[in-house]
């Protein structure tokens, strides 16, 4: 190269335009005419560049889905795509759980409900896992074809059980999505380090009591009646419908889990995350979404027994 080598260490071999006047160049022979005709060449391929530049800078910037990063955008449309194959296969869970209800056998099924609830589980820990190296679509859609088996298969047991109680339960969750939505839309509610580390602590906590609660219904302990174990109980200390209020406090901690959903789904736009990462953020929100109703579900039905 020139900047290597002396001998190149020349004008002729750095700058294109110094070839038309320099000694001994092709231009050299006549510069009367030709290096009249080399300079107005040059001035024209000169405008050209300037205005092909001019055009650069004057074309709009490409977007983040043209340069293939996370957008709010593309991560609502990716999460109301896996909601739509939950609707669809929670449809066919609830004909599902209602096919053997007949006049001479009249109890649901709890097939859907229990084969869904377990292939909703193990693929969630595949996805999570997995996610460290890369997003798979793939999964997560079938994630919410077992989760929607799941909702189907608990809403129809539900309904069976308490007519009317799912509708309620749609518009409860509907409104607890939608309210928390737009709070964190306006900035009135956001994600802090103090809230999320209370949050933790009490959802460890809420783990703990579930597994108790677990372990008295499969033991059939008498403290523990009821479908819900302790969360049945209408009374179970001084008068207080502890049920009810585990619930409430369950239902709140869902909805500060959406927060921290729909904060993460930001963050991961503000760090230009890959645009398939959204649909991890669509799986963190469809889990506490599903999450939220089934809490929701679960206090109607204690209300109603």
């Amino acid at each position: 190269m020139a900047l290597n080598n002396p001998a190149f260490n020349n004008p002729a071999f750095q700058d294109p335009r110094a070839v038309q006047t320099y000694p001994g160049g092709p231009g050299a022979a006549n510069l009367g005419g030709s290096a009249q005709a080399a300079t107005a060449q040059q001035a024209a391929i000169d405008a050209a560049a300037r205005a092909k530049l001019e055009g650069m800078y004057a074309a709009p910037s490409a977007g983040a889905a043209e340069m293939d990063r996370m957008t709010v955008e593309d991560t609502v449309w990716k999460t109301v795509a896996l909601f739509a194959v939950l609707v669809v296969t929670a449809a066919a869970g609830w004909i599902w759980t209602m096919s053997p209800v007949t006049a001479l056998n009249p109890s649901p099924t709890t097939v859907p409900w229990i084969v869904g609830m377990l292939g909703g589980f193990v693929l969630s820990l595949v996805v999570i896992f997995t996610s460290r190296k890369t997003v798979r679509p793939a999964l997560i859609f079938a994630y919410a074809a077992f989760e929607g088996l799941f909702v189907g298969g608990i809403s129809a047991f539900f309904e069976f059980l308490w007519p009317g109680i799912v509708l309620q339960a749609t518009l409860a969750t509907l409104s607890v999505v939608g309210v928390t939505l737009a709070l964190f839309a306006s900035g009135k509610v956001r994600a802090s380090k103090r809230a999320t580390k209370i949050f933790m602590i009490a959802m460890m906590g809420y783990l703990v009591f579930a597994l108790i609660n677990l372990g008295l219904m499969i033991f059939n302990v008498p403290i523990a009646g009821g479908v819900f174990g302790i969360y049945s109980q209408p009374s179970f200390l001084f008068g207080i419908p502890w049920g009810i209020l585990i619930g409430v406090f369950v239902v709140i901690m869902a909805a500060y889990s959406l927060v921290l959903d729909f904060d993460m789904v930001q963050q991961g736009v503000r760090n230009g995350a890959p645009r398939k990462y959204g649909w991890l953020g669509g799986f963190g929100i469809m889990v506490t979404v599903v999450w939220l109703y089934v809490e929701i579900l679960r206090i109607l039905a204690i209300a109603r027994n």
